[in-house]
């Protein structure tokens, strides 16, 4: 430090500049417009304590902003050399650095040569530093240092080596007050000095760990467990290429055997031209990791339900695609096309419709179509099954009630009617509503009124009515079960939907259709309807209708393992049921009497059909003898037998 000891005593004087002592404004005034920049501050507090005119004028503050700041922002982004630097000063009462560097008012960041000596005032220990621009004296100053090196020889070099452990004697300094981790190692990778925070860190004291190489204590391990060389580790090559080496991606091990990751900066210490050592500082970032961690798995989540909305999206566009303007009906027969046809006429209107047909002839699925061809189509179609009403109940659910308008009416509840308002109400099973009702939802059909149960206010309601059944209303009118004018009023448009059976040509479409979608429903692929498949399909009677079709090809898929789909049908009944036998004599099905001849003619009669129902085909999968469960050459030998000539190939 180039302060005399004249400055030195300047700053044992009593506290402030504005002291009563008469040699005090010399001094002062000495210390203000001394030529060398020049910083007074208190490394144990990190704060600055004064500064001349020559250190305003280099940095470019005002004395209140010089004052204000913390040494450790005031020397930019250099904590590791600063901390070894004060230590120096602090064990040897002074020291010289050229690696630090400052910050100045215009934003720039200048390096420094910096001399410095510690001044005890009022049994507080200062550092008074003399600050230089590096760029001034970098080259000349760079080649004395050398040259000073090579005379001094090896007595200065074992002076250098005996820094780190006079650093480690210091107390309460910036070392000890940082919350990062912070260690440093000689050329040889042996530790020399640790602070309290990485003590904390890596559950050792410093005295298990200085004067051991640091690397094989805690970062001689990669994550995995596997060994890390010493040659391959950033902190040794840091005093050995002389770079700062910054690692986030790296563990440290604990002495209990527990590892955490970690982010740290190996800086090199330099002193008079030679690499001596280094500094590291450390932290633990378990906490960044894992939401690093999390992050990436949100994000991943993220992803993956993208894709998966994109998939339910492209779905959802192919359902629509499929399900509305009348796709969802699935058929190609005369009986599907007027229906068709009798939805576009009477979509577009407000008409009562009727649709009636067998149980799972799909009039729901009509139902639907009308309404979503309306113009109530952004409004709620409410449906409402007339079947699973129980009969006290069916006033409460088409008209609402009132809170206490009947024993369990605990609150006040809308009823369908309400709840259709502006839409569709679809009457599923009409002719299941009780006589007594009849009434009071023909004048709702008439006047658009009605009042809730308990309740003497009259609603008005704008709805559409669409009712289905499977009964003959006509024949229940005459029986005196259904009421003739709310026959009359729900019949205005009537729509009726032929059987399964009077349609054969639309089960191959039908079949397909609910092949495709219970496949993709239960995830599985590479399963289709052989032609004999179609051909058992189309030669059952279907009394369930288009819901028995859904339900025996769902149930096929579920049973199916290898692609080959296995239909669960009721055996025709020009089929007799009974197996053939090679030894089959007069016997009784069911309670009649086969003669041999009526066996015969059974007999013949079932292979005709059998072959008619493979197309012919004789022998393997689908063939003859495969549906009739016999051995290709049983079923070769009966048809000899019999006179049934194989079919000839097209």
């Amino acid at each position: 430090m180039n302060l005399s000891d004249t400055e030195v005593k300047t700053h044992n004087l009593p506290d402030t500049r504005h002291s009563k002592d008469a040699g005090w404004p010399m001094f002062y005034n000495f210390f203000d417009q001394h030529p060398t920049a020049t910083l007074v501050f208190d490394p144990v507090e990190n704060r600055m304590v004064d500064a001349n005119r020559a250190a305003m004028d280099l940095l470019g503050f005002p004395m209140e902003t010089l004052l204000q700041s913390k040494p450790s922002w005031l020397f930019n982004g250099g904590l590791s050399a600063l901390v070894v630097f004060t230590q120096s000063v602090m064990v040897q009462g002074f020291c010289w650095t050229n690696e630090l560097s400052c910050r100045t008012r215009s934003g720039r960041v200048i390096p420094v040569e910096c001399n410095a000596r510690s001044v005890t005032h009022n049994d507080q220990v200062l550092l008074s530093a003399t600050l230089q621009d590096r760029e001034v004296v970098e080259g000349l100053r760079k080649q004395a240092d050398a040259n000073d090196y090579v005379r001094r020889g090896l007595a200065e070099w074992r002076k250098y080596e005996q820094l780190f452990h006079e650093i480690e004697q210091g107390n309460q300094l910036l070392l000890q007050a940082a919350g990062d981790g912070i260690y440093g190692v000689n050329a040889d990778g042996i530790t020399t000095f640790i602070n309290p925070a990485a003590e904390r860190l890596l559950g050792y004291n410093a005295d298990e760990l200085v004067g051991k190489n640091m690397h094989q204590m805690v970062h001689c391990r990669h994550p995995d467990g596997s060994h890390y060389s010493v040659r391959h580790c950033p902190i040794y090559a840091a005093f050995n290429d002389g770079t700062v080496h910054h690692v986030d991606d790296e563990v440290f091990w604990r002495k209990d055997g527990s590892v955490f990751p970690v982010e740290y900066t190996s800086t090199p210490i330099v002193e008079h031209g030679m690499l001596i050592g280094a500094v590291i500082i450390f932290r633990d970032i378990s906490d960044r990791k894992e939401a690093e961690n999390n992050l990436r798995s949100a994000l991943e989540q993220v992803k993956s339900l993208q894709r998966r909305l994109e998939e339910e999206n492209a779905y959802l566009q192919e359902e629509i695609r499929t399900e509305h303007n009348y796709r969802e009906i699935i058929g190609s027969s005369s009986a599907i096309r007027q229906v068709i046809q009798k939805i576009q006429l009477v979509a577009p209107t407000n008409s009562t419709t009727l649709i009636t047909g067998e149980s799972g002839t799909g009039k729901e699925l009509i139902a639907r179509a009308i309404h979503v061809s309306s113009e109530r189509s952004d409004r709620p179609l409410i449906r409402v099954n007339c079947a699973a009403i129980p009969r006290d109940l069916f006033e409460s659910e088409f008209f609402g009630h009132i809170r206490g308008a009947f024993t369990g009416a605990t609150r006040d509840r809308a009823g369908r009617f309400e709840l259709a308002d502006g839409g569709t109400l679809f009457l599923d099973e009409v002719g299941e509503i009780p006589l007594e009702l009849q009434g009071k939802l023909l004048r709702v059909l008439q006047e658009g009124q009605y009042e809730r149960i308990g309740e003497e206010k009259t609603r008005s309601v704008d709805v559409r009515i669409i009712t289905a059944t499977n009964k003959d209303l006509a024949a229940e009118v005459t029986a005196k079960n259904f009421r003739e004018d709310l026959y009359f009023r729900l019949q205005v448009f009537p729509i009726h939907l032929a059987p399964l059976r009077e349609r054969p040509e639309d089960i191959p479409l039908l079949a397909s259709h609910f092949l495709h979608t219970i496949c993709r429903k239960l995830n599985k692929r590479d399963i289709h309807l052989s032609q004999s498949d179609v051909r058992r399909l189309k030669s059952h009677r279907w009394p369930g209708n288009v819901r028995e079709l859904e339900n025996i090809i769902e149930r096929a898929v579920i049973v199916t393992q290898t692609g080959r789909l296995h239909l669960d049908l009721p055996v025709p009944e020009t089929i007799v049921k009974t197996a053939l036998t090679p030894d089959e004599e007069p016997e009784a099905v069911g309670n009649v009497l086969m003669t041999e001849n009526e066996r015969v003619a059974r007999d013949r009669l079932m292979i005709m059909q059998a072959l008619n129902q493979a197309g012919g085909k004789v022998f393997g999968k689908d063939g003859a003898a495969d549906l009739l469960g016999l051995k290709p050459t049983t079923l070769a030998s009966r048809m000899k037998r019999l006179g049934i000539e194989k079919p000839k190939k097209q």
